[in-house]
């Protein structure tokens, strides 16, 4: 296996090895590029994935101590675990549910499609869609994601029949199969889905795409990445110039290790990227690295959702297929006249009974819950995704008198709503209601939203260092040879799930990095 040394200065430092990290040290090692990888968790092997969420939460979740304040219900309910990522090599493409939605070209002009909304903080993107299209191409393509490039959409299961009739049902026209970065027929060397309805958990078969088991594989056979699992950075050092020079990360025996190096690239999650540079204040950067405007950190977003769970009198099953195979637009467009800004998905949604069992309706029990949960076979499902408006407020900070194993003060994450979100969550409540009905559903049960897994915003992109940590490279104002490449860097959520325009963002920023070792 390759191995760099310590003292190496001209390698390039990942940190986190999701979608936006895999990716990056991918693209850089297919050019050449010595990479070091550092990952905070371990190496699973894909076949000891386990289909179930109890087990698999304990297998792949950062457990670390986090801290929940705020007026959200999450703060009340998970107050010490209000994020939902992964701790493993290949993070949280291990599990996610593989829908791959691009964003609205006008979702990337947010401030200008939506004007002045008090409380909000909307900036446009420093990009377009047009910069964006081809990387969504290519992300697409190298996903494998259905209905797309010839890959067919998987099969309609009951949980989409019931969508398809309740949604025509009300009027709606915008209801397909989804698109789904899981092989719908054998692709790129890995088989087709087998449609048992578990890849959320780990997909042990490599159907789904994930770079655990396709994008590090491939940088680790070029001979050009040092994947370094079980290793969490602590600090990015700077030399007297302010440019990133190295980057201090305690191994799997507890011992500190120091990695010199030529660029830096932060892939750690929206929680844990600007909790690391915040933890990396110095004298030139009192509050914390790349930290000049003081928005590091701020700007949290975790979309809007919501669920609803309905009970008919015919068995749906509905955990036979793919997890979200199926979803409703028509709701995505920028119409004030709903009485909110933004727009929001309606998507398929299944999981297994011990799933539900927790999740339905935290603190719910009884003989109501007991007649519930005992339905499971007859239960389908509905998962509201909508645009979360970035606030200054809703924020990532350090808890100093608390610190972890490696000596770090955990993460303090600040969420309030904001009239507009919780406006649209109504809406999509009723929406999600009114499909079941009309597809003929029993009773609906209305679950509150779970620990955050689409964590976006706190390191944002932006025209201007002054309301922003990265310009349009992802690359910060205020350090040249420091990139952040994960949901950070939206500047704002959209209404598509995050990971595909990840994905994308980072095969753009690596060619932006390859130019700028070139020169």
């Amino acid at each position: 296996m390759t191995r760099f040394s310590l003292e190496d200065d001209r390698v390039v430092v990942v940190i986190g090895s999701g979608a936006g990290g895999g990716t990056t040290a991918h693209s850089l090692c297919s050019e050449g590029v010595n990479v070091v990888l550092l990952e905070a968790g371990p190496q699973i092997d894909a076949d000891n994935f386990v289909q179930d969420e109890v087990a698999a939460y304990d297998m792949l979740a950062w457990q670390e101590p986090q801290e929940a304040r705020g007026g959200w219900r999450v703060a009340r309910d998970m107050p010490d675990n209000p994020t939902w990522v992964c701790r493993a090599v290949g993070g949280s493409t291990i599990h996610w549910t593989a829908t791959a939605l691009r964003f609205k070209d006008y979702e990337f002009k947010c401030r200008s499609t939506y004007g002045t909304i008090a409380g909000s903080d909307l900036v446009d993107w420093p990009i377009s869609y047009e910069d964006i299209v081809p990387y969504y191409d290519r992300a697409e393509k190298v996903m494998g994601v259905s209905g797309k490039n010839g890959m067919p959409h998987h099969p309609t299961n009951n949980q989409y029949k019931v969508l398809h009739a309740g949604a025509l049902g009300v009027g709606y026209t915008q209801v397909t199969p989804g698109s789904l970065a899981v092989n719908s027929r054998p692709y790129d060397g890995r088989p087709a889905s087998r449609q048992d309805g578990f890849a959320l958990q780990g997909d042990r078969s490599r159907a789904k795409w994930s770079t655990a088991y396709i994008e590090i594989p491939r940088a680790l056979a070029t001979g050009c990445l040092d994947l370094r699992p079980d290793c969490c950075a602590v600090q990015i050092e700077h030399d007297v110039n302010g440019k990133a020079s190295a980057v201090v990360y305690v191994d799997k025996n507890g011992q500190r290790r120091r990695q010199r190096c030529s660029i830096v690239v932060v892939a750690c999650n929206a929680v844990q990227t600007p909790r690391l540079l915040l933890a990396s204040a110095s004298s030139r950067f009192p509050d914390g690295l790349a930290n000049g405007s003081g928005y590091v950190g701020r700007c949290y977003m975790r979309h809007v959702t919501g669920s609803t769970w309905s009970i008919f009198d015919k068995p749906i099953r509905m955990c036979r297929g793919e997890m979200m195979p199926g979803l409703v637009a028509d709701e995505v467009p920028h119409r004030p006249e709903r009485g909110f800004s933004g727009g929001y998905y309606l998507e398929l949604l299944s999981l297994s009974l011990p799933a539900i069992a927790a999740g339905v309706d935290p603190g719910w029990w009884g003989k109501d819950f007991a007649w519930f949960v005992e339905r499971h076979g007859n239960m389908a499902g509905l998962f509201l995704n909508g645009e979360d408006l970035p606030q200054r407020e809703n924020r990532i900070t350090l808890n100093m008198d608390r610190l972890d194993d490696n000596d770090m003060p955990i993460p303090v994450v600040t969420y309030t709503e904001h009239p507009n979100d919780l406006a649209m969550q109504s809406h999509g409540y009723a929406a999600m209601r009114n499909i079941h009905k009309a597809a003929g559903a029993v009773c609906s049960h209305d679950t509150p939203p779970w620990p955050a897994s689409h964590n976006m915003g706190t390191t944002r992109m932006s025209d201007d260092p002054a309301n922003g940590v990265l310009d349009n490279w992802g690359r910060s104002h205020e350090v040249d040879n420091l990139f952040v490449s994960d949901g950070s860097v939206f500047t704002s959520s959209a209404s598509a799930n995050p990971t595909l325009t990840i994905v994308a963002l980072a095969m753009r920023q690596s060619e932006e990095i390859l130019r700028q070792l070139r020169h």
